[in-house]
């Protein structure tokens, strides 16, 4: 008689997706709603409440809103060239602790600056070798590079940047009226846009030399050299000449409700023109300035706290299309000097653009999430004509996204900032809300503020590349 040990069954449990976030809050483009998101091979696969099947992982996201990845259209990481300032590792990581999931280099800063397909090439490489967040890279258009747009378009810039005033980088000159009308003309036979800097640059720089001929050189004497007519006479002038050339066009960084409206009626004429604005314009004010110094320092500057209000309303009401950072961070050396005008303009936030959003929307328009969302992601991929498989939470969409507590607070600490240089105007703020975890294409990139190192960034074209 022979006998034998019990068989033993081994189970197998296979998953039907790869990630579920159970009972989560979602912020959809034209509403809030609570249900499961499943990703599967980094794709929302599946969205609706109580869904069946089992994921590898599974969060219980009940406490959580779900944000779509912000994109963020407008940073400075200065590299190659200028890595001291920023570099694409660090200033990726601090937009994946802000819950970023892509951001769009400007061209300026690098050195060489990106102004042909060389120096696109270049950039790309650092990019792709360092960077943990997808990300798009802007051509520059100067009087230097007419002869090269077409450069930029194929190897798949994002749009093209000129400075209507001094940029304070020698080698990307300003573009006058004969450069911006050359270039228009060349993007829009591209299909390609424009973005400008809108700042007079005659106003600025006479303004400028009537104060410091005087032994004027303090914040004030600054911002009062930048006023908003300034900014309202270069924005008149590039919607002419966007309108005379067929261009899109898109005014970064604007400051004012006045510049907001002219905008608005531009483009109520048929000029194909939308706008940005800031953080720091939504947030600070002139008191700031003064109170703060250098490390508030930008261009063009913040203004009164009237003007702000006046500039948050015209936010809430739909009337600015996106929002960016505008990361600009320098060495601790280009912001002490005793002449205002010669310190280094721009302020460091890539790592607080949602944060600082978020608690504006919680003082301001607590129900109108998908406002919020639309000014971070989907308007910004529809405006730059990204894929639909971008910014937006969606079956079939890139599983991009950002886990958010608003029951939380949480404080800009200046030790968690991943920016090479840990410094930032909003230092010590406690901001309603808290970025819990940020996924790209399913995956994490950041938990707790604290981001990944590994690389896992890829070049976005725009459609019309």
């Amino acid at each position: 008689m022979c006998s034998s040990a019990p068989s033993t069954v081994s189970l197998k449990i296979v998953a039907d997706f790869d990630l579920i976030l159970r009972n989560a809050t979602v912020v959809l483009e034209d509403r809030v709603e609570r249900m499961d998101v499943a990703v599967a091979d980094g794709i929302f696969a599946a969205l609706a409440p109580n869904l069946a099947g089992a994921g590898r992982e599974e969060l219980d996201c009940a406490a959580w809103h779900v944000f779509p990845g912000v994109i963020d259209s407008h940073v400075h990481f200065n590299e190659p060239g200028r890595t001291k300032w920023e570099g694409l590792a660090t200033g990726s990581r601090a937009v994946a602790a802000g819950g970023g999931t892509c951001f769009f280099d400007m061209p300026l800063n690098s050195t060489p600056p990106v102004l042909g397909a060389e120096e696109f090439r270049a950039k790309r490489a650092a990019a792709e070798a360092q960077s943990v967040t997808d990300f798009a890279l802007w051509g520059g258009l100067t009087p230097l590079n007419l002869d090269r747009l077409t450069e930029l378009h194929e190897s798949g810039a994002i749009g093209l940047k000129a400075f209507m005033s001094d940029s304070g980088i020698a080698d990307f000159p300003r573009a006058d009226a004969a450069t911006l009308r050359a270039g228009m003309k060349t993007a829009a036979a591209l299909r390609m846009l424009v973005a400008v800097h809108a700042e007079s640059d005659e106003m600025t720089r006479t303004l400028a030399a009537q104060r410091r001929g005087a032994g004027r050189m303090t914040a004030r004497d600054y911002l009062d050299s930048r006023p908003i007519p300034a900014e309202l006479d270069a924005i008149r002038m590039a919607c002419e000449i966007a309108g005379e050339t067929g261009c899109d066009l898109h005014v970064v960084h604007v400051s004012s409700a006045e510049g907001v409206e002219l905008i608005a009626a531009q483009r109520a004429a048929g000029v194909k023109v939308t706008c940005e604005t800031c953080p720091h314009y939504l947030t600070l004010c002139e008191d700031d300035v003064l109170e703060l110094g250098a490390i508030a320092k930008c261009a063009p500057p913040v203004r009164s706290a009237v003007e702000r209000d006046r500039l948050i309303n015209s936010v809430l009401r739909g009337q600015v299309n996106t929002v960016g950072s505008d990361h600009s961070p320098s060495p601790p050396e280009l912001k002490a000097r005793d002449d205002f005008f010669e310190v280094w303009g721009g302020i460091a936030g890539a790592q607080h653009l949602l944060a600082l959003m978020l608690d504006l929307w919680k003082q301001r328009a607590d129900s109108d999430w998908p406002l919020l969302a639309r000014l971070l992601s989907a308007n910004v991929a529809h405006r730059f004509r990204l894929p639909r498989t971008v910014g937006r939470i969606a079956a079939g969409a890139e599983a991009n996204l950002a886990l958010v507590d608003l029951a939380a607070t949480d404080e800009v600490a200046v030790g968690r900032l991943h920016y090479r240089h840990r410094f930032t105007p909003y230092a010590g703020r406690k901001l309603r809300g808290k970025i819990v975890r940020t996924l790209l294409r399913g995956k994490t990139i950041a938990r707790d503020g604290q981001a990944t190192d590994a690389p896992a960034g890829r070049l976005v074209i725009p459609l019309t590349a």
